[in-house]
């Protein structure tokens, strides 16, 4: 039906000649009102994150004329306005699919109920062209569950529909029809449809339409205001199956036609299954007539009603699991089960580490020693067996993780454990002769420890702190880092076999924020990264305490403490990967090494696992330093640090191995890595409060024989 003078919507592009006209005619006539906001809108268009495009921008305003308003509103033109208007469905629907849904062709019949639905796909964005039906006038009874006012009564509900939906989105097609849905109009209605919702009383015309619906391969959802039930009918996927879900048996349109209300019921009753209505709907169906004037209907329901048809509808225009069939999704019995949530309660804290051996032991001393070391993830990779005076600290393959590529991160805490060890004997006065076990192909590292009688020196003025170093997560204050204790540091390192890179220069430590903030994203939307990420991370009450990262530790507040809870579901991050998304999830590491005072890479010459256990040494004796220095140290390990070649990063994170790989190289290049220089570790040093929270270790890994 074409729409008539009061109905008729004018979009005007002033840019236009004839528009331009047209324009001045209306802005000149008293009775018309002129409203606008547009520079409110473009400001709000040109806030969005990521910013819009210039074309977007620079798109020309349009200026709106609504007859039964006798209004000119100005504004964004189509692109702008329906990018600004639908911002807020990001990211629970993606441009993508927004894109897709946009060129849903959606008809209504029935527009009391119908009108919720037809408000709601608007709203929504999920059509590109609404055809709207019904014969009836809007009436004082409807308004109970009509969204519509009293200027709108005597006015046929189609049009009320269409006013409104116009109100919101001037650029959406919408046809109307005001003599309903008939066997005269029926085919013009259904051509081009790609889904029609059917909301109307008549079971005749429910009948019609899907008979009419069936071959053309058009699906018909159904709300019925009660329970929350919709009714699926996928006529897209099969043209054979028989209307209602056979529900009704052979019956036709025609045939209903001449039957009485009374000789209809029954029909009815297998159409909406006595079992499965509302107590009080039931009681009111009996008294249709007699107490009651026609079927009652509240807006809850029907808005419940329309948020069903509005899932239905996205999923079978974004192709995604739909079945025909019908569900109820009822409120009601949903509050019956309403139960009160279960707080956390935190236990105690229990800071369990373990105990130095007891005085006069050399070898206990030696393995308490060594396994105060750090390792990723406390993780503590080792089993350690002793033998009279030999220690030998392995690998224990089982505690690797997909970041310690080729064992490299293993070797670095195994050097780390040789150092405390060494130092811890060398305070009970022995000497300690170290050597380490390369291994065959794609295995772990050895070292073995002979401990006789002697004086290290050396080794034994770290003792008293291997047991007091910690890790220390807080924010820093950005104090400047003195340059005589960055050349101390850089003296350690190179006494222990390693290169200390110190970036104290702003500018540097900014530039690494950013490699490394990018870096950490990946780690979260590798779905392995991020599971064997958040495996390291315990939480008070679980099990298994002595290893891992306990969260209090992370030295979050409570309302990032909290967005753990969202950060470690898969699904979560798994949505935000496909989205090309999450900028935020490497902020948090980003901000802290922003914090920093410095940030110190080790580095050492040659590529061996050997040669990884010396850095491993050398990153105990400098971040132990940095602590007696009154510093805070915290290792970060971006997840590129230990690849080193593209097949290296494609094992670590195949989809995003060339961005990882990007990363990787601007961060060599930072840290100006020669080519026969491997990187063992980067150490946050800052000044900071102490840590809350001291990781614990487990003496479970020590095996000692005599």
């Amino acid at each position: 039906m074409a729409p008539t003078g009061a109905d008729r919507l004018l979009v005007l592009d002033t840019e236009l000649a004839p528009d331009a006209d047209t324009f001045e005619q209306l802005r000149q006539t008293p009775s018309v009102t002129v409203l606008d906001t547009w520079a409110q809108q473009a400001a709000a268009l040109a806030a969005l994150r990521p910013a819009p495009d210039v074309a977007l921008l620079d798109e020309p305003a349009r200026w709106i004329y609504y007859p039964w308003r006798q209004t000119l509103v100005k504004l964004l033109g189509p692109r702008s306005y329906r990018a600004l208007r639908l911002d807020r469905n990001r990211h629970l629907v993606t441009a993508a699919e927004q894109d897709r849904l946009g060129r849903l062709r959606i008809g209504i019949v029935g527009l009391s109920s119908g009108h919720a639905v037809a408000h709601t796909l608007a709203m929504s964005g999920f059509c590109g062209e609404l055809r709207l039906t019904d014969f009836d006038e809007l009436e004082v009874s409807n308004l109970n569950r009509v969204p519509a006012s009293v200027f709108d009564l005597g006015v046929n509900k189609a049009v009320v529909a269409m006013r409104r939906i116009a109100e919101l989105d001037p650029y959406l097609p919408v046809q109307h029809f005001t003599a309903g849905l008939s066997e005269s109009n029926i085919t013009e209605f259904l051509s081009g449809l790609d889904i029609v919702v059917e909301q109307c009383d008549s079971l005749e015309i429910k009948l019609q339409l899907r008979e009419q619906a069936r071959p053309l391969g058009i699906p018909v959802l159904m709300a019925t205001s009660d329970r929350g039930l919709i009714d699926v009918e996928r006529f897209d996927a099969d043209r054979t199956r028989p209307v209602f879900h056979g529900l009704m048996g052979d019956v036709s349109a025609d045939t209903m036609a001449g039957l009485s209300a009374a000789e209809k019921l029954p029909y009815v009753l297998r159409v909406f299954d006595p079992q499965r209505i509302s107590t009080r709907m039931g009681a009111s169906l009996l008294e249709v007539g007699r107490t009651l004037s026609a079927w009652p209907q509240l807006a809850g329901e029907i808005g419940l009603g329309a948020a069903a048809v509005a899932e239905a509808v996205r999923r079978i225009g974004l192709g995604q699991p739909l079945s025909s069939g019908r569900t109820q999704l009822d409120t009601a019995e949903a509050l019956d089960r309403i139960a009160e949530p279960t707080p956390a309660v935190d236990p105690p804290q229990d800071l369990r580490v373990a105990a130095p051996a007891p005085a006069g032991d050399p070898v206990g001393a030696a393995l308490a020693a060594a396994i105060r070391a750090p390792s990723g993830g406390n993780s503590q990779p080792w089993h350690i067996h002793s033998s009279g005076d030999q220690i030998v600290i392995g690998v224990d393959a089982q505690r690797s993780s997909t970041m310690d590529v080729a064992f490299r991160g293993s070797a670095t805490a195994l050097g780390a454990a040789v150092f405390n060890a060494r130092a811890a004997a060398a305070a009970y006065g022995r000497r300690t002769e170290v050597r380490y076990t390369e291994p065959g192909p794609n295995g772990p590292l050895q070292a073995t420890l002979d401990l006789s009688p002697g004086t290290d020196p050396v080794s034994a003025r770290w003792f008293p702190s291997v047991l007091n170093r910690e890790t220390n997560r807080h924010m820093g204050n950005t104090t400047a880092f003195p340059v005589d204790t960055a050349t101390t540091l850089t003296e350690i390192g190179r006494q222990y076999g390693a290169r200390l890179h110190i970036a104290a220069d702003r500018n540097e430590i900014a530039c690494t924020a950013r490699v490394f903030g990018a870096a950490d994203r990946f780690r979260y939307l590798d779905p392995r990264l991020h599971s064997e990420m958040f495996s390291e991370l315990r939480w008070p009450g679980d099990a298994d305490m002595d290893f891992g990262i306990d969260v209090r530790s992370l030295e979050l507040d409570q309302g990032n403490l909290a967005a753990l809870a969202l950060l470690r579901r898969d699904d979560v991050l798994a949505s935000i990967d496909d989205w090309d998304a999450g900028t935020v999830l490497g902020e948090d590491t980003s901000r802290r090494i922003l914090s920093s005072s410095a940030i110190a890479t080790v580095l050492v010459s040659g590529s061996t696992l050997t040669d990884f256990a010396r850095g491993g040494a050398a990153l105990a004796a400098v971040w132990t330093a940095a602590q007696d220095s009154g510093w805070a140290v915290q290792p970060v390990s971006p997840p590129f640090l230990y690849a080193h070649n593209h097949t290296e990063l494609c094992e670590l994170s195949g989809k995003h191995a060339v961005e990882l790989g990007r990363l990787l190289d601007e961060f060599t290049s930072l840290v100006g890595k020669h080519d026969d220089e491997s990187m063992v570790l980067t150490l946050r040093i800052s000044a900071a409060a102490a840590a809350s929270v001291s990781s614990r270790r487990s003496a479970g890994i020590t095996n000692r024989n005599g």
